[in-house]
């Protein structure tokens, strides 16, 4: 049976969880990061935007039979909206940065941030919770696989801020 190490629900979760942030982390140095310095601000922060958007898929924690039903509603209700606010929020910054509207940078700053903070507000609830002792059926994944990418891509759009020169940008009035 091979090395015999028998893992649990919630170290196989936090493993994969790590490794997948050291994975999309390494290609983001790799490739990606390389990729987006050759592009205007804007470009940039679109591309890494367009990450977020897929958030609304945490609504699913919200269809009855997806996961386990003894998870508290206030925690999946929390993910989920919070998720769809992201959502939402990333695609209006797509269309003002696409568009150089001034108040795009600012726009993308209260985005970031706020999806920053329900992901770690997330966080808190799967450790509190101790949510990979239920099932969570294929919600697993976007917990494993996607989650990390959206950390990844999070802290990419704040290094950009960061660094960026307001003259970097010509603006068009709303």
């Amino acid at each position: 049976m091979g090395l015999g190490l028998i893992m649990d629900n919630v170290a196989i979760f936090w493993m994969q969880i790590v490794t997948s942030v050291f994975v999309f982390g390494t290609v983001a140095v790799w490739y990606v990061w390389p990729s987006l310095r050759k592009l205007s601000r804007n470009s940039a922060l679109t591309l890494l935007l367009f990450v977020h958007v897929p958030r609304y898929v945490g609504m699913t924690l919200l269809v009855r039979g997806m996961v386990d039903p003894k998870l508290p509603a206030a925690f999946l209700s929390s993910a989920a909206y919070g998720d769809l606010f992201e959502a939402a929020l990333a695609f209006a910054c797509i269309f003002v940065l696409r568009s150089n509207w001034r108040g795009a940078i600012a726009l993308v700053w209260v985005a970031n941030s706020w999806g920053f903070l329900d992901l770690l507000n997330g966080i808190r609830g799967v450790l509190q919770l101790n949510v990979p002792s239920f099932n969570l059926g294929t919600l697993w994944y976007v917990y494993t696989f996607y989650a990390p990418l959206v950390i990844v891509s999070h802290l990419m759009i704040f290094w950009i801020l960061v660094r960026s020169k307001p003259e970097e940008m010509k603006y068009r009035e709303l």
